[in-house]
């Protein structure tokens, strides 16, 4: 036996154990190795599959241009085969488009050179199979190649047309909904999710007076003035919380005027808030005007005497005024919770309202159906001696409308009618005057003195007959035929002008009737003939008395003014010789002879002065006067001149007082000279001795005045009246010689002639004052 080192059997233990533990990490190392090379080939198979089904193929394009592809690729593209170069992808009927393949060569060399990755749509040949390829770049380094992704997106070319088409009908319809919204009248607006504006319309911009859109978005410009509690952006955001539609109204200034707007606020999905305004000023003031005409219609309906009632579409009463409830003893406590139709109705039958009825449910029912009556319905109800008039309205929105008018007046009124057209009628009879009524044109009532008047016969009355048949029936009865006509336009001017006039008409029998035509308040006439024979006759006999009269008077004016002339002769003969006698030609005369003549010389002159009188009395009646200027203060001046010795042979003061605006007058100079030459004579004739007479004179731009006035015994209230009178005495003078009172006729009738105005005022004891006016 052979003995081994003890070191050395350690080194082979050693050794052996070193192999033991290499043998068996080889081991190890193979069964791990294999494990994973069957993971491995498990993970391409899958790999394989997933590539084999995905909707994407894989090309690999190396940097000699080589490709590596799976068949399917080929299949996709057209092609029997895959060829070995990129740029063999393009066959003549096959494969790629040129171009297609062209850009695609392009982008790989980009890639690989760049390695900017890509994406390409191609398209193979025959095919409608829509490709689109994805290119990138390897992250190896080493091999720069570059992987060309193949999706088919047929059906995702498909839809993206379909979106197209789609996103262009949305785009047009957006666009002619922002047409719209830009063209609209109303202010329109967007807001985002935090409110603030995002577009407004060009209605928006001209309501708040900005320049354009952008502007006043980018100014926030809001519409309505405010935005806190219940102002326009409260609405907003409650609007954007809720997701609920929001309305309000709000007042707004708009083109430098107040109005009321009505706000609409949108929520939309997106967040935001779409916004409308809608002016409502006009609305607002005709609901305000409907509500003051309702009002005062309600007011003018309880000021009515019939009483009214409205009843709503659900039948409850809307209103009734203070006639129906003081008609129908309703009180306002039983009104306040506003009573069905029915109860209405029950409450007038409790009260004793309503007419006695013997079924009351069908009589109610009936009433009922006056809400869906087409027309207005009519009653008379008689209620405890009462009669109302009930005129039942169906109004369009579904209600009802009722009018009780108390009719029991106006049937009181129509018998005592009856009565009255009875008295009328019997009145009309008994009258002595002959009485028509004529009524659109006719005869419609007469008595019995028309009829024997007429001679009418009772067949033709009977008739009623027309005016112009009237007016030809009563041609051959008048003296005058034409004058039948004056009867028609009397009846007409009285019922169609409402005139009263009169006329009077002359029979050929010789009888004479007034006629006279009234308007009554009918819009009748009224025709009255009365018989005026008798006045007729006394009228002629009193005219044929005022002829003989005048011509009486004609007779003695002419009468006087020749006696007048006849007497100038004898006076002129007394007057010489009495000059002759006073003047010693028959020798000389003893004192009382000279004073005999000398008043035979006087009463000589005061009777030629009255001659005079006359003759100017009776030929100055229609005399022409001239016209020309006068001095009316010298004519004054001369005519005191000329009674100055009377008055002094009174011992009469004579005063003439000018106050130097009488200036001149135009007239007839002899005629106003004799004016005052008559008051003066007069003054100083009813002046006692020792008196005093005043001429004064005066004027204006209109008129000259003449006053003369005394202080003698004055005259009496008679004396007054007639003084004016031709012919007329007035009293004695004082020195017992009589006044004929021819002066004063003729100073009125001068004056007169001339167009003035003489007054007389005098009164007892008070003298008297006279004055004359005489226009320029």
């Amino acid at each position: 036996m052979i003995e081994i080192p003890q070191s050395a059997a350690i080194g082979v233990g050693a050794v052996l154990a070193l192999l033991l533990f290499g043998a068996t990490w080889i081991l190890f190392a193979g069964l791990r190795a294999r494990a994973e090379g069957r993971e491995a080939t498990e993970r391409n198979a899958v790999l394989a599959e997933m590539v084999a089904r995905s909707p994407a193929q894989a090309m690999l394009v190396r940097p000699d241009g080589r490709i590596e592809a799976p068949r399917r690729l080929a299949d996709w593209l057209g092609l029997d085969h895959l060829p070995r170069e990129l740029a063999d992808l393009a066959g003549i009927d096959n494969g790629l488009y040129p171009a297609d393949a062209t850009a695609l060569e392009g982008h790989v060399l980009a890639a690989q050179k760049a390695g900017q990755p890509f994406t390409l749509p191609v398209q193979a040949q025959g095919s409608e199979r829509a490709l689109l390829v994805v290119g990138e770049r390897l992250t190896d380094a080493a091999r720069s190649g570059v992987v060309l992704w193949f999706l088919d997106a047929t059906e995702t070319e498909s839809e993206i047309e379909r979106l197209q088409i789609e996103a262009s009908r949305l785009r047009a319809a957006f666009d002619a909904l922002t047409a719209l919204i830009e063209a609209a009248p109303m202010p329109m607006w967007y807001r985002g999710p935090d409110l603030r504006l995002l577009m407004v319309n060009s209605a928006y911009v001209r309501a708040v007076e900005g320049g354009d859109s952008e502007e006043v978005v980018a100014r926030g410009v809001e519409l309505v003035e405010g935005a806190g509690l219940g102002g326009p952006l409260a609405n907003a955001a409650i609007a954007r919380d809720t997701g609920q539609p929001q309305t309000g109204t709000m007042p707004a200034t708009i083109g430098g005027a107040r109005r009321m707007l009505r706000l609409h606020d949108v929520p939309l999905p997106t967040g935001g808030v779409a916004g409308f305004a809608i002016d409502i000023e006009e609305y607002e003031q005709l609901r305000g005007g409907l509500k003051r005409f309702g009002e005062a219609q309600r007011a003018m309906l309880d000021r009515l005497s019939a009483g009214v009632a409205q009843f709503a579409p659900d039948r409850s009463l809307a209103f009734c005024n203070q006639p129906f409830r003081r008609m129908f003893a309703i009180k306002m406590e039983w009104l306040a919770d506003r009573p069905e139709f029915d109860r209405v109705l029950d409450r007038m039958r409790e009260t004793s309202r309503l007419p006695e009825v013997r079924d009351y449910p069908a009589w109610k029912a009936e009433r009922r159906e006056w809400f869906t009556a087409p027309d207005a319905v009519e009653e008379i109800w008689s209620v405890s001696g009462t009669h109302l008039r009930v005129v039942a309205q169906p109004l369009p929105e579904g209600g009802l409308l009722l009018i009780f008018e108390d009719r029991t007046q106006q049937f009181e009124l129509q018998r005592e009618h009856g009565e009255m057209q009875q008295v009328r009628t019997a009145t009309l009879e008994s009258l002595a005057e002959a009485v028509g009524v004529f009524g659109k044109g006719r005869l419609q009532l007469w008595n019995r003195k028309f009829r024997q008047v007429w001679d009418f016969e009772d067949a033709f009355l009977d008739g009623h007959p027309q005016i112009g048949q009237l007016v030809k029936a009563v041609e051959r009865r008048l003296a005058n035929p034409a004058r039948a006509e004056v009867i028609g336009d009397l009846i007409r001017l009285a019922a169609k002008d409402r005139q009263t006039r009169g006329s009077t008409i002359a029979f050929a029998d010789g009888r004479h009737f007034d006629i006279t035509a009234v308007p009554l308040p009918d819009g009748n006439a009224l025709v009255t003939m009365l018989d005026t024979t008798d006045h007729h006759r006394a009228e002629r006999a009193l005219r044929d008395r005022n002829e003989a009269l005048v011509a009486a008077d004609r007779v003695k004016t002419a009468f006087v003014a020749n006696m007048s002339y006849e007497l100038r002769t004898p006076l002129t003969s007394i007057k010489g010789f009495s000059e002759m006698l006073h003047g010693g030609f028959a020798g000389k005369l003893t004192k009382s002879a000279v004073e005999y003549t000398e008043a035979i010389l006087t009463s000589v002159d005061r009777l030629s002065a009255l001659v005079d009188d006359v003759l100017d009395l009776t030929q100055s009646e229609g005399a022409p006067l001239e016209k020309l200027p006068v001095d009316l203060e010298l004519a004054a001046h001369t005519a005191a001149e000329a009674i100055a010795p009377l008055a002094k042979a009174k011992k009469i003061e004579l005063v003439v007082e000018d106050a130097g605006t009488a200036g001149s007058v135009t007239g007839d100079l002899k005629r106003l000279r004799q004016v005052v030459e008559h008051l003066l004579r007069h003054a100083v004739a009813c002046t006692q001795e020792e008196g005093r007479v005043l001429l004064h004179l005066d004027g204006n731009a209109k008129v000259a005045r003449v006053i003369v006035s005394d202080n003698g015994p004055g005259m009496s209230k008679d004396a007054v009246a007639r003084a004016f009178d031709s012919f007329a005495t007035h009293g004695i003078s004082r020195s017992g010689e009589r006044a004929l009172g021819l002066g004063m006729p003729l100073a009125k009738q001068f004056v007169e002639a001339h167009g003035g105005r003489i007054e007389l005022i005098s009164e007892p004891g008070e003298g008297t004052l006279v004055t004359v006016e005489l226009p320029r």
